[in-house]
């Protein structure tokens, strides 16, 4: 190993590794032999087996070199400590203390129940607790007859107490065709229920049960509900989550919609609405009923739509719900005594007419209110009052804002010009059929009968009568 002044070392292939604890012995005084060489540089003595030579210059640097050594290992000694000592501390804590789950210590919410008058904004949980008692949970039964088996099936709803001696508001839909009806209170009592009556253009049925005493609702305006409310949903979805609610803000409050040739004026919300919720309530923050829940709508293509429900507003329904208990039916429906159906542009094309929609007259009943004001067979309804009438759901929308009784001007297309005439409703007789129209109903390719003879037996098998 060679030694120079910039303070390296360099080794032989033949030089033995430095020792880390190499440190400088007193020399003992000994023969020692030198290997004289030229140049400037000189050749230290080897280290034999039993001693080391200690190279006398520069003997300054090499205790520096050491020292540097030394110093580094008492700062990773200390690092090492520290460690060691943060761990173990760590480890002692751990040791010595149990792992803790914090709760918190809040006073639980407390929900008063309280009495339904308008006057006090509840919140969510207070009105359900003040309402729950009056929705009810309703199991229906249908017996059919399948190829000689008796066949029984089951379906279920939602509805709400209307008076203390048990008569139930709910959906038509809900108990139409239905042989057996079986209502259960929140409480857990059940009740065999009967029908008192319905009516499917309002889809509205009031159920009766003997009880007295019972918790009926309190009716709101649904004219006061703005878009934004705040509403809650209590019924029974799926028929197996029975006195749930739901919530959600009002989307739109005169939103019409169209059923089987219907006309349905609702109240849209996004609150949850799903099948066993059909006929349950409607309930703003005060408690107060301001519709009638219906799933059957809450879907598009019988596909479910998420944040879409549909509620009939109470207020249109308030006194047909009090006819139905009194009556069994609604009474003072409009009637107009004819056969009719939507005018097509295929129709207006093939018979060269000079109007393409409308309300076109199949058939006229005789000494029916319709004959009265003068309309005949082949005449196209356009307007009644101040509203355009284009197909069949617009007939059947305007009839529904009239009773029997009203009277109201008739605008209507003939021979290639307008007319008008006063009509004046009769009323619709019990076993009468619904003045409907679907685009299956219509004859093929649009074909019309002439003018002339008894059509209406035919034309009543694809079209309501009004």
């Amino acid at each position: 190993m060679n030694y120079n002044d910039q303070n390296s070392y360099h080794y032989s292939g033949s030089d033995p590794l430095p020792h880390d604890d190499y440190v400088p012995r007193q020399h003992t005084p000994q023969q020692e032999q030198h290997v004289p060489h030229e140049g400037p540089q000189q050749t230290p003595p080897r280290q034999t087996a039993t001693e080391k030579i200690v190279p006398q210059k520069p003997g300054k640097k090499i205790f520096q070199r050491a020292g540097t050594k030394v110093a580094a290992l008492l700062v990773a000694c200390a690092l090492v400590g520290g460690l060691s000592g943060v761990g173990g501390a760590l480890l002692a804590d751990n040791i010595g203390h149990k792992t803790t789950i914090h709760e918190s210590q809040r006073p639980v919410a407390e929900v008063n129940i309280q009495k339904v008058d308008g006057q006090k904004v509840m919140t969510p949980a207070e009105v359900y607790a003040s309402t729950v008692n009056s929705v009810v949970s309703i199991n229906s039964s249908v017996t059919t007859n399948v190829f000689g088996q008796t066949v029984e099936s089951a379906s279920s709803g939602s509805g709400f107490l209307i008076t203390k001696d048990g008569y139930i508001v709910t959906n038509h839909h809900v108990v139409e065709g239905v042989s057996k009806v079986e209502v259960t209170l929140y409480n857990g009592e059940k009740y065999p229920a009967k029908i008192v009556g319905g009516d499917s253009d309002y889809d509205l049925a009031v159920l009766k049960i003997d009880g007295k005493d019972l918790q009926p609702v309190t009716l709101g305006n649904s004219a006061d509900v703005n878009v934004g409310d705040t509403v809650l949903a209590i019924g029974n979805p799926l028929g197996e989550l029975t006195f749930s609610q739901s919530q959600g803000s009002v989307s739109s409050t005169n939103r019409a919609i169209n059923v089987a040739g219907i006309p349905f004026n609702m109240i849209q919300v996004d609150a949850s609405i799903n099948p066993g919720n059909s006929g349950g309530p409607l309930m703003n923050l005060y408690g107060e009923v301001v519709g009638i829940v219906s799933a059957k709508y809450s879907s598009y293509a019988d596909t479910a739509v998420e944040g879409l429900g549909f509620a009939i507003p109470i207020s249109d329904v308030r006194a047909m719900i009090t006819d139905i208990m009194e009556n069994g039916q609604v009474t003072g429906k409009p009637y107009l005594g004819v056969t009719v159906g939507t005018m097509t542009p295929q129709m207006a094309a093939q018979y060269q007419l000079d109007v393409d929609n409308g309300v076109f007259v199949y058939s006229v009943e005789k000494d029916g209110p319709c004959a009265a004001a003068g309309l005949r067979l082949g005449d196209v309804i356009t307007k009644m009052d101040d509203r355009e009438l284009k197909n069949m759901e617009d007939l059947n929308a305007a009839k529904k804002g009239h009773k029997a009784g009203d009277t109201v001007e008739l605008t209507y297309f003939r021979e290639g010009a307008s007319h008008t005439t006063k009509l004046t409703f009769g009323e619709q007789p019990e076993t009468s059929p619904e003045a409907e129209e679907s685009s299956s109903q219509q004859p093929e390719n649009g074909q019309m009968m002439p003018h002339g003879g008894d059509i209406f037996d035919f034309y009543n098998e694809f079209f309501g009568r009004g």
